[in-house]
């Protein structure tokens, strides 16, 4: 299961781990209900996990993001939209770590983060452009030494329950679409009116509502350097290998369930082959390919984070594209395998190998972000960049 090309520390399993137990125990009232997974956040926050990306310095742990995707796989094996909440926090905070950690102001908020284990929300879809995260319509209006903006977000991560939320707008009134920066609001500094209701086919628990975002702070939380880049060098590598990473912990707790089944089924005809075996090979064998692609992506991004030109570059892009489509394509068949080793009783609610709830979250890895726009913006690069073949690289 180890994503981390190095053995991830075994107590930082264990409280993942933990989490994980905890997220399980509640996930199907989760996904029923729609409601936020508290308890398992909670758990998060006990554990303080919240902060372990955050530089030593800043009050945090400088956990790699190749052992943050583990956790991410471990998470997702409890409850998907549990994972999906801790991939979008951890994801927010790539930003700061990348880009935040030469402004006092951002300094102090990963202090806070560490120590408050708050939780960051995510808004960078907006009325009028949809998920086109490099666009914005909205743009933030600086007076003096303060900020405001008001933002038509049709999608904010778990908005009602964030302690901050980062969202994304034109650097001024005058600046075209794509000339944007992201702003850190704390809760006391802005207000949410609901517009859209989050009732999804699966990752019901993510609770990501629309609202009228308004909010005024200091112009200082302006994140100092350009959305384009914070968005090529941190949210573009850390957003498809954490996704990644939690939509393969969603396939391997359906391979688990189609073992389990098997093995059941094995005792009860000793000496016969069971039914299902060799499809459960066939399954080991995908879960394999998988885990490969997301283990080489993470490679790649840790590699490319000590050279900012190969970071910045479409090379690099259309590989962690590529990483994205490839684990978001591949989870849907284990997982439909799995329901036919299982049969009646993984079709079924409420039974041990019951598998609706990875089908219906998976459901989600092709449309988050949408892998049509996701292979629109690699084919234009493709028109420019010479494709990498080799075989090492």
């Amino acid at each position: 299961m180890d994503l981390s090309s190095t053995s991830t520390d075994k107590s930082l399993k264990a409280r993942a781990s933990r989490v994980a137990a905890i997220a399980a125990m509640h996930a199907d009232d989760v996904d029923k209900a729609g409601r936020f997974p508290k308890e398992a956040v909670d758990a998060m926050k006990a554990e303080r996990l919240l902060g372990i990306q955050i530089p030593v310095d800043c009050g945090g742990e400088g956990r790699s993001t190749s052992e943050i995707a583990e956790l991410c796989t471990i998470m997702a094996q409890g409850c998907a939209a549990s994972a999906m909440i801790f991939a979008m926090h951890q994801i927010k905070v790539s930003s700061l770590v990348s880009h935040g950690t030469d402004a006092s102001w951002h300094r102090d908020f990963m202090r806070r983060i560490c120590a408050d284990q708050w939780l960051l929300g995510s808004a960078t879809t907006e009325g009028g452009i949809g998920g086109n995260l490099r666009n914005s319509i909205c743009a933030i209006e600086v007076e003096g030494d303060r900020c405001r903006l008001e933002k038509d977000a049709t999608v904010i991560s778990y908005g009602k329950h964030a302690d901050a939320i980062l969202i994304t707008s034109r650097a001024h009134k005058d600046a075209p679409p794509t000339d944007q920066v992201m702003t850190v609001f704390l809760k006391a500094q802005y207000t949410l009116e609901q517009t859209h209701v989050w009732d999804t086919l699966g990752m019901r628990g993510t609770c990501s509502d629309g609202f009228l975002f308004k909010g005024e702070a200091p112009a200082e939380q302006i994140l100092p350097k350009p959305f384009a880049e914070i968005a090529a060098q941190s949210m573009l590598a850390s957003s498809h290998l954490l996704w990644s990473a939690l939509w393969y912990g969603i396939a391997v707790d359906a391979f688990a369930k189609a073992q389990t089944f098997v093995r059941a089924a094995a005792r009860k005809a000793p000496g016969a082959q069971p039914p299902g075996l060799v499809q459960l090979a066939e399954m080991s064998g995908q879960l394999q390919v998988i885990r490969s692609n997301i283990q080489a992506g993470l490679a790649s991004y840790e590699q490319a984070l000590k050279d900012p030109d190969r970071l910045s570059s479409m090379g690099f892009a259309v590989a962690m594209n590529n990483v994205k489509i490839a684990s978001s394509e591949m989870i849907l068949p284990v997982i439909h395998q799995a329901l036919r080793i299982c049969g009646i009783m993984g079709y079924k609610n409420g039974t041990p190998y019951s598998l609706g709830r990875h089908l219906r979250d998976a459901h989600s890895a092709e449309l988050m972000i949408s892998n049509d726009r996701i292979l629109g913006n690699t084919a234009t690069m493709l028109l420019v960049h010479k494709q990498e073949t080799g075989l090492l690289g």
